[in-house]
Formats: C-alpha cells, sequence, structure tokens
C-alpha cells in the first residue's frame, strides 16, 4: 500500500469518525448551561448526564476488541457511528432527563470504536516503529472535534438551539459513516480469527497479565482523569474560577482544543524522531507527566495569572498516553492488537467516567457561588485526583523494571 493510499484508506476515513467521537464528547461542555437551565440540574446531576457517554463507552471496550480482531475495523465502526447518530436523534428530541441519559449514553456506545478502531487499522498497515506517530496523527485530527465543539459549537446553539444542533450533528455522523464504509480497506484480518469463546478468553488473559496492572492505572489516572474533566468541567472551572462570560468561556475551550491538536501531533513527531536516538516512546511519555503534573499544581492553587498557560499544557499532554498503545500491543502481538488496545481503553474511560461524576459530586458539597459552583470545590475535586495520579505514577516507576520503561 502506497503512502497516499494508507492515509486516504487506513487512516483518515477513521480520523473523521475519531473527529466526531471527540466533538460529541466534549460538546456538553458548552451546552451545559441550556442543559441546566432547560432540566434545572444539580452540578451532580450534570456530572451523571455527561458521564452516561463515557460509562457506556467504557462497558463495551472489551467486546469491543474482540469485534475488532474478528470483523476488522471498517465493519465495526460503520455499524457502531450508525448507532451514534440514532443517539444523537434520541438526545435531540428528548423530553426528560431520564430519556436524555439513555440517548448520551447510546451515543457513547456508538462511539466506543471511535479511537481503537484506527488504532486497529494502524496496527494491521502501518510497521510497529511508525505507529507511535500515525496513531498521534490521527488523533490530532480527531481533536479537531474538540475545536468545534467550542466556539464554532456555541455559534450553531446560538442560531438553532442544543436540539437543534445535535440533529446536524446526526446527520454529519452518518456522513462519516458511510465514507468509513466506503473507503477503508475491506481486509478485516491478516490470519483466520479464533473461535469466539477463545478470543474472550484471550482478552481476560490479557486483563492478567502484569504489565496490563502496571501500566493501565498510571494511564487511567492521568489520561482516563484528563478526559472527564476536559470534556465537561473545564468550562465551568472558567466561569466560576476566573469569572469569564460565556462567549469567552468558548474562546478559552477553543484555545485549549487547538492546544490538544497540536501537542498530541507534537509528541508523536518527537517520539517518532527521538525513537530512531534509542528514546521509547514510553520514555518520552514518563518525561511529559512531569510537565503535565505541574500545570495540574497550577490550576489546584488557582493561580490566576498561569491558568490559561497552565490548562493548554493539560490540554496539549493530557492524552500522551497514546505512545503506550503501540508499546503495549507490540508485547501482545498484531493479532490481538484489538483486544490489548481495548483493554487499556477500558481503563482509561472507567476513571474518565468515575472522574466526571465524582468531580461533579465534590463540588456539589461546596456552597454555590455567585456566578455558579464554588472554586475551592473545583480545586479538591482536581487535587484529589491529582493526588492519585502521583500514587500511580509512582506505582508504575515501581513496579516495573528498568528494561520495560525504557522499551
Amino acid at each position: 500500500m502506497t503512502r497516499l493510499r494508507l492515509i486516504l484508506s487506513a487512516l483518515l476515513p477513521f480520523a473523521i469518525g475519531y473527529f466526531m467521537s471527540y466533538l460529541l464528547r466534549a460538546v456538553n461542555a458548552v451546552v451545559a448551561p441550556d442543559l441546566v437551565k432547560d432540566l434545572n440540574l444539580s452540578p451532580g446531576q450534570l456530572g451523571f448526564l455527561t458521564a452516561a457517554y463515557l460509562g457506556a463507552f467504557a462497558l463495551f471496550q472489551l467486546p469491543l476488541g474482540v469485534l475488532l480482531d474478528r470483523y476488522g475495523p471498517r465493519k465495526v465502526q460503520t455499524a457502531l457511528l450508525t448507532v451514534a447518530a440514532a443517539g444523537c436523534v434520541g438526545f435531540a428530541f428528548a423530553p426528560n432527563f431520564a430519556v436524555l441519559f439513555i440517548a448520551r449514553a447510546v451515543v457513547g456506545l456508538g462511539f466506543s470504536a471511535g479511537l481503537m478502531a484506527s488504532y486497529k487499522s494502524t496496527a494491521m498497515w502501518v510497521p510497529v516503529e511508525r505507529r507511535s506517530l500515525a496513531n498521534t496523527a490521527v488523533m490530532s485530527l480527531g481533536a479537531l472535534g474538540m475545536v468545534v465543539a467550542s466556539e464554532p459549537t456555541e455559534y450553531l446553539v446560538g442560531l438553532i438551539g442544543w436540539r437543534g444542533a445535535f440533529g446536524v450533528f446526526a446527520g454529519a455522523i452518518l456522513v462519516s459513516a458511510i465514507l468509513v464504509f466506503a473507503a477503508a480497506p475491506r481486509a478485516d484480518t491478516f490470519v483466520e480469527p479464533s473461535p469466539l469463546r477463545r478470543q474472550f478468553d484471550q482478552m481476560l488473559s490479557i486483563l492478567r497479565t502484569p504489565v496490563f496492572w502496571r501500566l493501565a492505572p498510571l494511564l487511567g489516572m492521568t489520561s482516563g482523569v484528563q478526559i472527564g474533566i476536559s470534556t465537561l468541567w473545564t468550562g465551568p472551572w472558567f466561569r466560576d474560577v476566573m469569572g469569564l462570560s460565556r462567549e469567552e468561556v468558548a474562546r478559552h475551550l477553543l484555545w485549549l482544543a487547538v492546544a490538544f491538536m497540536v501537542g498530541i501531533l507534537s509528541v508523536g513527531v518527537i517520539a517518532d524522531r527521538l525513537g530512531r536516538r534509542g528514546i521509547s516512546p514510553m520514555q518520552v511519555m514518563l518525561g511529559a507527566h512531569l510537565f503535565y503534573f505541574a500545570a495540574q499544581i497550577v490550576i489546584v492553587l488557582r493561580i490566576a495569572s498561569l491558568a490559561l498557560p497552565a490548562w493548554l499544557v493539560v490540554g496539549a499532554l493530557g492524552q500522551v498516553a497514546v505512545l503506550a498503545y503501540p508499546w503495549f500491543e507490540a508485547h501482545l502481538g498484531r493479532d490481538v492488537a484489538g483486544r490489548a488496545n481495548a483493554a487499556i481503553n477500558f481503563t482509561l474511560f472507567v476513571c474518565a467516567f468515575a472522574s466526571q461524576y465524582l468531580v461533579g459530586f465534590i463540588i456539589g458539597l461546596f456552597p454555590a457561588s455567585a456566578s455558579g459552583y464554588s472554586p475551592e470545590g473545583y480545586s479538591w475535586a482536581i487535587g484529589i485526583f491529582l493526588v492519585a495520579q502521583f500514587v500511580a505514577y509512582g506505582w508504575y516507576l515501581a513496579a516495573s523494571p528498568h528494561k520495560e520503561r525504557s522499551a
């Protein structure tokens, strides 16, 4: 397969699906004020509603890995994107909180292969030494979804309302499903898949490997928690801690989305180049986490003059865990790449779901401020998860032999 054909068929269609995934994952950060106003939601309810996406997403990761290895990314992604479109239609017409919650969960289920299908495609078609760059390239294009979920979505909602916006999203998702089905490579797998029961047994064996239990807590507590916070609570933080207007919040979210897009691609390029000098992607990831932790300390302390730069660093480095996926799948083999990646992703999104809800729960324990929620509540909520990240980072370093840390 030529490089151009590789990009246009094996990478770009799945990147567009991931673009839609991230758009719908992050959209509640912008429409949250409308949801709170229309349904009179508490912070905990808002967090629970938004986290329905992440919960359904996480629960389907383990069977998803089996489906990707058995049926291939093209068929699985097409089917699931259709489900996501149906969820958007349900969300647009939902009359109450219960239906909104179910529809949000259906959207999450439909996007559960958003990134994993692309990782399976790169595992099938991209040489192992270039997969970190390929994966981060897909993520950087997908990050445009976070860009669109900021100021452009605010503008769209202002024109046609949040319900109308979700109708537009449903149509766009269907178009992306058609693109994946038409353009992605037809090959499902390079080997005859083993019986379904054996595939599930292999998935469970992956979950029991020592390297999984060394790596998964670190990725879940760093990138998983960042997903949970950035796709809902960053916007309210800017409003309540910095005192920004709704338009200013949307603009700041736009800058964070750009930082994510530029940062994740830059990390991939850096890891690719350093890899030629014997420095592994895992070492790059561990080093980037130190800057990520420092930025969160600034946010927890609410240092106003450094707040925006700190959030930009969090946006740029929060998903640096992407570098660990090809490292982990290389340990287990290309034929189980879908299940290997899904096992890690399961951990990320369980942590994302839990953190998104628990941040709202913790904030709700503090008296409301004039603008919305208590600034102290944000510091406690984010600070608790930052301590958990320190513990997970120490656990990885202590539990991993040197040869695995530098592999």
